[in-house]
């Protein structure tokens, strides 16, 4: 079969490697119609990111996508192995059916922007409503979906963050009640958050970039002795860095709670709801229009010349198969 391979690591190239085995019982064979191109890939196939298996035998590439069960119903799954082919194994218990009126490729983009906000939100951040939520680095996909279900899950309140200002001002339409950019000095970030967080405190933060726009946040945060409101703070990416230094005053000072959202953080249950609940209400907001996200579709076959392009701010790119 044709599929997106990789050997050891580096770019994929569209090739043929053989076809799935026959699932266990506990997975299915499902004929793959789109999967999302995802930094969660790119970062598993460069060998950087923590879950990624060394291995130079030949392999597809793809956690996850949209294909058709041998009944012939349309689902998104994720794979036992590569799934960016096409064929691929499903796990019987995490696949969610798509509704009719959504097409393969938003149902193949979606879901892991939904870990990626909607995990973090119900629970690792605990998610009341009325309350204030700041998504810091919010232009990219996975943040403006969060900016649209912190609204759905009845966030009071949405600070945004980024550098893009294009961008950022286009998230006013998503949900958005305030902006504040990274490209200004650090002196102005921090008296901006400040400011923000004195008026309408920072109950919720849901943290893309980590880096140093994470450490002025904290900064931010740092009480003077009094009582401080609760803060949920989880990083979900790192895409400003994976370290920062943080003062054992500020943890001193804030009634902080520091978490992360991301794979091994999640329980099994978590994961049934996820599946069970939280894709299936994502489907149906998307089809019905009120949940919209920009995707760029392209063939299998031009997977190896797309792997290193960035696309747009906040634009996902969808591999269609067959």
């Amino acid at each position: 079969m044709k599929a997106a391979v990789i050997q050891g690591t580096g770019t994929p190239v569209y090739a043929d490697i053989a076809a799935p085995a026959a699932p266990e019982p506990d997975e299915v064979l499902v004929t793959m119609k789109a999967v999302a191109m995802k930094h969660l890939d790119r970062s598993r196939a460069s060998g950087t990111h923590y879950s990624a298996e060394s291995t130079e035998a030949p392999k597809v590439i793809g956690s996850d996508g949209v294909g058709i069960l041998p009944d012939g119903s349309r689902v998104y799954g994720i794979g036992v192995d590569g799934t960016m082919a096409e064929q691929a194994l499903f796990r019987r218990a995490w696949c969610a059916a798509v509704p009719d009126a959504l097409d393969d490729a938003l149902a193949a983009a979606l879901p892991n922007a939904v870990m990626g906000s909607a995990m973090a939100l119900r629970f690792r951040a605990g998610l009341q409503p009325g309350e204030t939520v700041l998504i810091n680095g919010a232009t990219g996909f996975t943040g403006k979906v969060a900016v649209q279900l912190a609204r759905h899950y009845g966030a009071g309140k949405i600070i945004v963050t980024g550098r893009n200002e294009q961008a950022l001002r286009s998230l006013a339409e998503l949900g958005a009640d305030e902006t504040v950019s990274l490209q200004q000095s650090d002196e102005a970030i921090i008296s901006r958050l400040k400011t923000i967080h004195q008026a309408s405190p920072l109950h919720v933060i849901l943290d893309y970039l980590w880096g140093k726009p994470a450490e002025l946040i904290l900064n931010a945060l740092k009480g003077k002795g009094n009582f401080t409101p609760n803060t949920r703070y989880v990083s979900i990416g790192a895409m400003a860095g994976e370290h920062i230094q943080l003062s054992a005053e500020i943890l001193r000072s804030v009634d902080l709670h520091l978490s992360g959202s991301g794979l091994g953080s999640w329980t099994k249950a978590q994961i049934g709801l996820l599946f069970s609940d939280m894709l299936p209400q994502a489907f149906e907001l998307a089809a019905a229009g009120n949940l919209t996200i920009a995707v760029r579709t392209f063939p299998l076959s031009a997977v190896g010349n797309l792997w290193e392009v960035d696309l747009n701010a906040g634009e996902r790119p969808v591999i269609m198969i067959g």
